[in-house]
């Protein structure tokens, strides 16, 4: 709701009409005879409310908050998955390296090698790919994402692995 009323005419006198809100108070101020009306610019602390600007999250550029902010991703598109779930599986898989590949296993003699933290293969990666993410298998929010999305999937949560998948 716009913070002043309409104004309106009543012969050569306007009335005017000012709505200040206060988290959840409201409060008229009906001023008669006044050619304008305006509301303290500092509250009361105890009626002050908070108030909240638009921000972006930042994550820290590390497992800890690569780990949140697919979290944050997976919320948001209805993947399961715990902040505890996801870093067993990532020590397990690769340590923590987001540039781990695995040149030995049954999918590299294959040719398509596991990659990333959660050592995910490529067409995996692309079938399981979450939109708000890079298209980078070796991008870390990208990988976890994609591997909790295909572990959600699969397994019903990536809390439910806990070994090779």
């Amino acid at each position: 709701m716009p913070a002043s009323g309409q104004l309106r005419r009543f012969g050569s006198r306007r009335l005017a009409r000012s709505l200040a809100v206060t988290g959840i108070a409201a409060i008229a101020l009906p001023l008669f005879g006044a050619t304008h009306a305006s509301a303290a610019t500092t509250p009361s602390a105890a009626t002050a409310a908070p108030t909240t600007a638009a921000s972006t999250t930042t994550y820290a550029n590390n497992l800890d908050g690569w780990i949140r902010e697919s979290l944050s991703i997976m919320a948001q598109h209805g993947i399961p998955g715990s902040y505890e779930g996801i870093h067993r599986n990532i020590m397990r898989e690769s340590s923590g390296n987001p540039n781990a590949v695995n040149l030995w296993d049954s999918n590299a003699a294959k040719g398509t090698p596991s990659k990333g933290l959660l050592q995910v293969i490529d067409p995996t990666f692309r079938a399981y790919h979450v939109p708000g993410t890079t298209f980078d298998p070796y991008d870390p929010v990208a990988n976890i994402t994609a591997a909790c999305n295909y572990a959600a999937d699969r397994y019903g949560s990536i809390d439910n692995v806990f070994g090779a998948y």
